[in-house]
């Protein structure tokens, strides 16, 4: 009687469990709809956004139907919707000195919503800008073509603050080739590779300032990008054991010319010390003039002096920047080849400094070896003179 009473409670039990087990697959209750949520970029009143920044409204759980992005003038920022409808971008950045007030409308599954921003770009106190320049002091020009050693020169019109100035220069080499800036002080910066480029390379210098700060409250004026490309390998080569100049193209020799170079010495003239050597080092061609005016007086040399002078040269290649020419001068041919007696110059017989003239180009090499006085120094164009090691020191990242 015992183990029956317990089987049928047992029974009882399972059969229970199984019913309740039946009654148990109730459906969940659906989920809420889910509003749209707008997302600007910048926040909700934020203050001195950077310039550079794109306006953006982003929505979560729905679609954009409309955006509207105005400035203080009434003027709207264009933008576009992505494929998906669920970001605006506008298509230029925010700018300078903006007050913005945006408004956009979405639509998710509780229907439509609208939500509103404003924002304001930061004010300079002064818009800088940079000149991207080759050695000779005038701007790039897009394709122009220069030799293989080209100097790049960022010249800011006023100083700033180097090392985020530097962080904002860009120079990208085809082939790559290693390569630094080099600051001559707060507004100038030069870029050169370890090695002369090699022939037929592109080289492209970006300066990503605009709403960059400098220092000082100033900002970056705009970007800037310019593209160029290196000619043939022509380097000429000035030696005063054998006064003679080789000029090669390519690694190839295609013409030797008998030269006179700087007669040596120095003299005070107006309590300005001036030297007659043509320095030793490495300069590049930094333009041509056929004639040029040389007047000694133009470095503290009187014309009337025993040793001044004015007179108009032919076929004159400039390679410094205090005034240094490979130039025509039939007077010196006697000592061309064997005697140095110019105040400096590099002189070349009529026939060879013709030739010479059409032959260089901006941006090419003169090697000066084996000469007296002081080395070349770079504020005279002697940027391919400084040793690697020191050049690297210049960067303001250094």
């Amino acid at each position: 009687m015992g183990l029956r009473r317990r089987e049928l409670l047992i029974g009882l039990a399972g059969a229970g469990g199984l019913t309740l087990a039946g009654c148990g697959r109730d459906r969940e209750p659906a989920p809420p709809p889910k509003p749209a949520v707008l997302r600007f970029e910048p926040a909700l009143d934020a203050r001195d956004v950077d310039a550079r920044q794109p306006g953006r409204v982003t929505v979560t759980d729905g679609a954009l139907r409309s955006v509207e992005w105005i400035d203080e003038t009434g003027r709207p920022l264009p933008g576009a919707l992505s494929a998906d409808q669920r970001t605006w971008t506008s298509a230029e950045p925010l700018g300078y000195g903006h007050t913005y007030t945006a408004k956009a409308v979405a639509h998710g599954e509780t229907g439509d919503i609208t939500a509103t921003a404003n924002c304001a770009t930061v004010v300079p106190d002064r818009l800088v800008d940079v000149s991207l320049r080759s050695a000779t002091m005038v701007e790039l020009a897009e394709n122009d073509t220069y030799g293989v050693g080209l100097v790049l020169v960022a010249h800011f019109a006023e100083p700033v603050d180097r090392v985020t100035a530097e962080t904002q220069l860009k120079v990208i080499t085809e082939p790559a080739v290693p390569g630094s800036w080099f600051w001559l002080d707060d507004q100038n910066a030069h870029w050169r590779p370890e090695r002369y480029y090699a022939a037929g390379s592109r080289v492209t210098v970006a300066a990503e300032l605009f709403g960059v700060p400098l220092g000082g409250g100033a900002y970056g004026l705009r970007d800037q990008r310019v593209s160029v490309l290196i000619g043939p390998a022509r380097v000429a080569i000035a030696d005063d054991n054998t006064k003679m100049i080789d000029v090669f193209e390519n690694g190839n020799l295609v013409r030797t010319m008998p030269t006179s170079m700087g007669m040596g010495g120095s003299a005070v003239v107006g309590g300005r010390l001036l030297s007659f050597w043509t320095r030793p080092g490495t300069y590049t061609v930094l333009d041509r003039q056929n004639p040029v005016i040389m007047d000694s007086s133009s470095y503290g040399l009187p014309v009337n002096s025993r040793l001044g002078y004015k007179t108009s040269i032919d076929h004159a290649v400039r390679i410094s920047h205090d005034g240094i020419f490979v130039h025509a001068l039939a007077e010196s041919m006697w000592a061309q080849g064997n005697t140095n007696v110019s105040h400096g110059c590099l002189n070349l017989s009529p026939a060879d400094a013709a030739w010479f003239y059409d032959f260089i180009g901006t941006g090419d090499v003169v090697e000066v070896r084996n000469t007296g006085g002081e080395p070349l120094d770079i504020w005279q164009n002697g940027d391919w003179s400084m040793p690697w090691p020191d050049w690297l020191r210049g960067s303001a990242r250094a």
